[in-house]
């Protein structure tokens, strides 16, 4: 299992790597990962994507005309195109995915933002998580950008975690603190 990791992490930073230093070449980095996040939140959003993607009965010309459509509809820059065909081409398609978030993060790291992810037992509104990635930008001195996902397992609160720090407020963890110390005592 974690040659299939490393062998699919490795062929995303290849790809993302290759996508960045064209980007930088040409100037669109910014555009690029623009285009590039409209296409995940499709990907994201639709299970049908997806599993298409993840099919390998699907042709190569059958799954460049998807591309092409879908590219068409996003207004899709020619070397973004031309990305995903070389994907299709090269049978990468399945990690398409990954390499985006690699190219995202690479693009993020190199204007300095730090990512990290935001678990909540609910969904969290846009101005909210721009209100918390604001506090904490001032607490760091850089720039933070928050992925917010559910976590069905909370009962109430947050865990922000960002690199290997971790903070949890949530009631989950705080119940699970209180029985630690019942149990101590």
């Amino acid at each position: 299992m974690s040659k299939n990791r490393s062998f699919s992490g490795s062929i995303s930073q290849r790809y993302a790597l290759a996508l960045f230093e064209l980007s930088n070449e040409v100037n669109k980095t910014d555009e690029y990962a623009s285009s590039l996040r409209s296409f995940m939140k499709l990907y994201y959003s639709n299970d049908n994507l997806k599993n298409y993607i993840k099919n390998p009965t699907n042709t190569t010309q059958n799954q460049k005309e998807v591309f092409e459509k879908i590219l068409n509809v996003m207004n899709a820059d020619k070397m973004i195109k031309n990305f995903f065909f070389i994907l299709i081409m090269k049978k990468r398609i399945f990690f398409v995915g990954e390499i985006i978030e690699e190219f995202i993060r690479l693009v993020s790291s190199k204007k300095g933002e730090i990512s990290a992810n935001l678990f909540s037992s609910r969904k969290i509104d846009d101005k909210t998580i721009s209100d918390i990635e604001n506090e904490i930008s001032e607490n760091v001195k850089g720039t933070i950008k928050l992925k917010s996902k559910i976590d069905e397992t909370l009962i109430g609160g947050i865990v922000l975690q960002i690199g290997s720090l971790m903070i949890d407020t949530s009631i989950k963890n705080k119940l699970a603190n209180y029985k630690k110390v019942l149990m101590e005592n």
